[in-house]
């Protein structure tokens, strides 16, 4: 059993996660039992959208879908990752942008504090894989040089 503590929208929720089966996951929240259901199964994406199949519980998503920009998928280059969880304020830089190491490619709002995460190499702009209001976790990519 996994034992996580969120905040939600200045919630606080201790959730734990008793069962994974495919795409169904029994869990507790605040000690409420929940069998909730992901669109696809945990290691196939990097989103999670989860909806419940009974009760309500709080709706958690990783990333938005909507008006990312992407190039062709991109398994190969650098990834650029977020070190902690937060929302996205802002992103510098487009598919096919040429950047620096050390430039400032995302601005991160963390612990309330604005973080800047810059580019690791030199380098072409493969992916952009957030988006200003995007919630982020640890480790999400954010985007991709190549």
């Amino acid at each position: 059993m996994k034992n996580y503590k969120l905040k939600i929208n200045g919630n606080e929720y201790n959730v734990d996660i008793n069962e994974v089966e495919g795409q169904e996951i029994k869990l507790n929240v605040n000690g409420t039992p929940y069998t909730v259901t992901v669109d696809q199964e945990l290691k196939q994406q990097k989103k999670t959208v989860i909806s419940t199949t009974s009760r309500t519980a709080p709706r958690v998503s990783a990333a938005s879908t909507g008006d990312v920009q992407k190039s062709s998928p991109a398994t190969a280059g650098t990834k650029v990752t977020t070190p902690l969880p937060g929302t996205i304020l802002d992103v510098f830089v487009n598919v096919g942008d040429e950047v620096k190491a050390g430039q400032t490619v995302v601005l991160l709002e963390a612990m309330k504090m604005e973080n800047n995460i810059e580019a690791d190499v030199d380098g072409k702009i493969s992916a952009v894989k957030v988006r200003k209001g995007d919630s982020v976790l640890e480790g999400d990519v954010l985007v991709v040089i190549s």
